[in-house]
């Protein structure tokens, strides 16, 4: 197998605010698109698989199969077992690896899933190459990315203006594309893939308790994950800047006529049989 060559740097880490997110997240409001592509019997590989919440759902929805969970990060594999353990899933396993040189022979996989993976990575068109590799001819490359630019809210906030331009600026100074959602399909052309299907999906928060729960994790986020000590460290933002920006999202979380969305490129490939 080719050695791991990862060169760009998770922005966000793990912290409780960022796993917050991640632990929302279901087959069904990140993975739709896959969905009716699966059969009982498929062997799946979920790359990114963080707390294992999308990887539950995909086990549970492939019972005579199997759904190998993998992440670079070790400490959140735990989180992920058990997850799949509360919900009595026994056709799970969890490894850590890297999207670059995935330690799986050729032709292993009927799936390969990765949701919001390929806007975090130094090259994602090698990455797509090596989910190629490990997918079975006839398989599926299933990716979904959000494209940041995209996003769009209302009211209009300088302070989330802010947000969206900063953000941006210290995802790609870390070696990751925050627009990947747009690029997937390209990507996917110069990995070698002539069968893809590319769709969009979004996500909205526009109720009370939607948008209580998107502000609160973002202003969390700005000021103690990960991103707000590499934000701070990369001589992007001073803390009280970061702190300007936290407070422009919890005012806007607090607003009746509130609404954001979050755009995603996806994309489904199948490898030639």
């Amino acid at each position: 197998m080719p050695h791991a060559r990862e060169t760009a740097v998770y922005t966000h880490g793990h912290h409780e605010s960022v796993l917050r997110s991640h632990t929302w997240r279901t087959a069904e409001n990140s993975a739709a698109y896959l969905l009716g592509a699966l059969k009982p019997h498929m062997r799946i590989l979920d790359i990114g698989c963080g707390p294992g919440t999308i990887t539950a759902d995909l086990a549970a929805l492939v019972p005579d199969g199997h759904v190998t969970g993998l992440d670079r990060e070790p400490g959140v594999l735990g989180r992920a077992r058990a997850v799949a353990g509360e919900r009595g899933l026994t056709n799970t396993d969890f490894v850590t690896g890297d999207v670059h040189a995935l330690d799986f022979p050729d032709d292993t996989f009927c799936v390969v899933h990765a949701h919001q993976v390929l806007q975090h990575v130094g090259d994602p068109v090698a990455a797509l190459r090596e989910m190629r590799r490990v997918t079975k001819p006839g398989g599926y490359v299933a990716v979904r990315d959000a494209d940041y630019a995209a996003m769009t809210w209302y009211p209009e906030s300088a302070g989330l203006d802010d947000w969206l331009g900063l953000y941006r600026r210290v995802a790609r100074a870390h070696g990751g594309e925050p627009d990947a959602g747009r690029r997937l399909k390209a990507w996917a052309l110069q990995g070698g893939f002539t069968d893809i299907t590319a769709t969009s999906g979004t996500w909205t928060y526009a109720t009370a308790e939607e948008r209580a729960w998107w502000s609160g994790l973002w202003a969390d986020r700005t000021v103690t994950s990960d991103y707000a000590e590499r934000a701070v460290a990369g001589g992007h933002a001073t803390r009280e800047r970061l702190e300007a920006v936290a407070a422009a999202w919890r005012e806007w979380g607090a607003r009746e006529d509130g609404w954001f969305a979050v755009l995603h490129g996806e994309i489904l490939c199948r490898k030639d049989a």
